[in-house]
């Protein structure tokens, strides 16, 4: 464990496995490639890498051979260009109107999702006398971002309309990829392959995360795996076949007894039943530990696991500690909120969302310790 004065002064401790991360990028483009295909698997980085920081993954995957980077905002493409500035990064949200300019000077490729950004892109192309990369989006079925059904149409009766662009990238995005069972699936890979089919020439992407596993039709030329890169299950009604890449442990503030029937936290939400030994820990949702864990999550620590009891509050939380050994909590000692016996899944289980939003709330107060991180 660190011991470094921060990781002493600091309410958490978050631990970040890149050899896992890296582990499971391996894993799923190796799977796609089964059978000699070639197929390439980019990195899904927005949000931060889902939380867990874009620079210091994205580091991490490049010297692992991954050459190709998603992001959701222009400015998370320019942090991330700053660490790789030979990768090739992708704006998933498009170019928004001004930020020409910056994407021009960071190399930054827009997913183009209708025709006005189409245009607007083309003419960042004429003005630079140079042509510049571009990805079109098609909307296959997910009614948000990308090309309706009538502008892909037009775009593709009459390819001129991507004079001046360098055409890297056709892809769409799966609705219900997690559901293998669900008829969406194959009514957009039908979808996206019509549309591939009357705009040839370029790489071809559909697989997200769930997607690699819903089988060879769906990897086209390169997989864009985000969620499973860093443990959250692609397969929910399947065991896990990702690496666990997170582990985040409270510190134990002060331990305190009470008598049965007092309650605990804002509003006593919780009473006692019992003459109880409560644990206070130094995390609340400010860290983004979320208060829909109020009364209902679970912390482990050596194999014992332990209820979260009272409301979350901003800075604190409390558990009812009575049943782990004694020696265990102790003020200083820490719990895991996260960890091997209790994986993101099962916390965002407990919480009645997903791992996404658990993994993209970690906060920035928690001191974060990098395993198998490059310079």
């Amino acid at each position: 464990m660190d011991l470094s004065p921060a990781a002493r002064r600091a309410g958490a401790i978050l631990h970040i496995d890149l050899d896992a991360v890296a582990a499971n990028w391996h894993a799923l483009r190796d799977r796609a490639r089964a059978g000699g295909r070639s197929v390439d698997s980019a990195a899904v980085l927005k949000a931060d890498a889902y939380g867990l920081g874009a620079v210091e993954v994205g580091r991490r995957l490049w010297a692992e051979g991954c050459k190709f980077f998603f992001v959701a905002h222009v400015d998370e493409g320019i942090a991330l260009r700053a660490a790789l500035p030979e990768a090739w990064v992708c704006v998933l949200n498009g170019m928004p109107p001004g930020a020409e300019a910056d994407m021009i000077a960071h190399r930054l490729v827009p997913a183009l999702n209708d025709l006005g950004q189409v245009s607007a892109w083309r003419g960042c192309a004429q003005r630079q006398s140079q042509p510049l990369d571009a990805v079109v989006h098609l909307d296959t079925g997910m009614n948000r971002l990308g090309f309706g059904e009538e502008e892909a149409s037009l775009l593709a009766t009459d390819r001129m309309r991507l004079r001046g662009l360098r055409l890297s990238l056709l892809m769409s995005h799966l609705v219900s990829s997690e559901k293998p069972a669900d008829p969406l699936n194959r009514q957009q890979l039908d979808r996206f392959r019509a549309f591939v089919e009357r705009m040839p020439g370029a790489p071809v992407s559909l697989a997200n995360s769930s997607g690699i596993f819903l089988g060879a039709d769906y990897h086209f030329d390169l997989l864009r795996p985000g969620a499973a890169l860093f443990g959250i299950n692609p397969t929910p009604d399947a065991p896990n076949p990702m690496r666990p890449v997170v582990t985040l442990m409270a510190r134990v503030v002060q331990v305190r007894r009470i008598e049965a029937m007092a309650g605990v936290g804002y509003n006593h939400d919780w009473r006692s039943a019992r003459p109880t030994r409560v644990a206070v820990l130094a995390v609340g949702y400010a860290d983004g530990y979320l208060r829909a864990l109020s009364n209902r999550g679970e912390v482990t620590v050596a194999g014992h696991r332990a209820k979260v009891i009272g409301r979350v509050s901003m800075d604190l939380l409390t558990i009812d500690a009575t049943d782990l050994p004694e020696e265990l909590t102790t003020p200083g000692n820490h719990v895991d909120l996260i960890g091997p016996d209790l994986p993101v899944d099962a916390v965002a289980e407990l919480a009645r969302t997903n791992g996404y939003e658990i993994l993209t709330s970690l906060g920035a107060r928690y001191h974060r310790v990098y395993a198998g991180a490059v310079a």
